[in-house]
């Protein structure tokens, strides 16, 4: 199922490269200072999955910048993906700056992006394989003029070499392997610790989890393919719930290949985040989408008494295993005891909302649905499977309440 376009993890992305800046030959002997400089990737976990939006210039090792002598032609911007494990190069193209500022001593560009567009994405998705990989990105940028110094001076850097992959969001997650190989990400409120918190966990959907015939198992698309687990971790998701820890574990295949194995490894991570943090037992949540969301159902139907509430979105109960049962049979979903919340679009081609959120929402008892008819967020229209967006907006309501708080509101 394709979800793609995701303290402090640093990823080195692509290989580092030096740039001379091609000048005239005049221009270049005026200025004999020429300093190198590092830039990083600065990303954001947009609805659709992360894009590099900006890059910045540590120019630091400069006296003050005249910005008055910076433009959006001072600097170009290339940008080439490759994907690790196929060797396909999924773009190589140049990126629009479309503003320019000094930040304290850094150089700031600010990128062309939008939802949709393949140009600044971080990560792949592999048809064949139905999985996200994240790319192997290498960004050039050339100097095409000289920046001033206060004292007049003019400046042309004689490198500059790429850095870090930043994401602000992510990076407040910390990367974590449970006692029998699980990988899983864990946000912290930033709370008094005394007192005990919410735990909310994030099952991510099938794209994001690990592929054991090419060794590769990431412990970072779960979060920088959709907003999922990021929405819980913002300002406003940390209000409603007063302060929540959100983990976020990896499967290292796909949740549906084995709900049954795989739910006691994620009941290890949510026991191992309790003992280590002050997690109140009676506010867990289960939420997830896809397989997640299948996974987040067999979470209470394996444990009926874990978790507070549980949020299914587009999730799956048809689908037949090896001897023909549904993945989760009618007896199974009668018979949850969670206060459930689905969610799920009319038009997804992925999963039939019928067959399942529906089926689902008819047999779980006091169950809660939101049935939309598209996924459309800020103007733009997603595939219709893509309805977690709504949840990472805290956007269902019911009888005036919306999910988060509901949610919330569990115990």
């Amino acid at each position: 199922m394709r979800h793609t376009i995701p303290r402090r993890t640093v990823l080195t992305a692509g290989a580092a490269t030096a740039v001379t800046a091609s000048l005239p030959a005049a221009v270049a002997r005026a200025d004999q200072h020429r300093p190198t400089a590092t830039f990083t990737l600065d990303a954001e976990v947009l609805d659709g999955g992360e894009q590099v939006v900006a890059v910045t210039i540590d120019a630091s090792a400069l006296p003050a910048i005249d910005a008055s002598s910076l433009a959006v032609d001072t600097f170009s911007v290339h940008a080439k993906g490759t994907n690790p494990l196929t060797g396909t190069v999924a773009y190589d193209l140049d990126r629009s700056v479309t503003a320019v500022r000094l930040d304290g001593s850094d150089i700031v560009l600010t990128l062309s992006y939008a939802e949709g567009v393949t140009g600044g994405s971080t990560l792949d998705y592999i048809g064949d394989k139905s999985r996200n990989v994240r790319l192997d990105l290498e960004y050039t940028i050339t100097q095409n003029k000289p920046i001033r110094l206060r004292n007049r001076r003019r400046v042309v850097f004689s490198s500059i070499a790429q850095g870090n992959l930043v994401d602000a969001e992510v990076d407040a997650f910390d990367a974590a392997v449970s006692g029998s190989g699980m990988n899983y990400r864990l946000f912290s409120p930033a709370a008094d610790s005394r007192q005990k918190r919410p735990l909310i966990v994030w099952l991510h959907g099938g794209g994001e989890g690990g592929l054991p015939d090419d060794d590769y198992y990431d412990n970072e698309s779960q979060l920088r393919a959709n907003r999922g687990a990021l929405g819980f971790a913002t300002k406003e998701g940390q209000r409603v719930f007063g302060g929540a820890y959100v983990v976020a574990p990896q499967c290292t295949t796909a949740w549906m290949d084995d709900g049954p194995r795989f739910a006691p490894l994620v009941r290890e991570i949510i026991d191992e985040v309790r003992r280590k943090h002050p997690i109140d037992p009676r506010r867990i949540h289960v939420v997830g989408c896809s397989n997640g969301g299948y996974m987040s159902m067999k979470m209470t139907t394996v444990y009926p008494t874990l978790f507070a509430s549980s949020v299914p979105i587009c999730g799956v109960v048809e689908a037949r295993d090896a001897s023909g049962v549904p993945l989760i049979p009618d007896d199974e979903l009668t018979a949850i005891s969670t206060p459930t919340w689905l969610v799920a679009s009319r038009d997804d081609p992925t999963v039939d909302p019928n067959a399942n959120t529906v089926h689902a929402h008819d047999l779980i008892p006091d169950s809660i649905m939101s049935l939309y008819d598209t996924v459309t967020w800020n103007g733009y229209r997603f595939l219709g499977h893509w309805s977690w967006i709504y949840v990472a907006r805290n956007d269902p309501e019911h009888d005036g309440t919306r999910i988060w708080q509901w949610m919330a509101d569990q115990r």
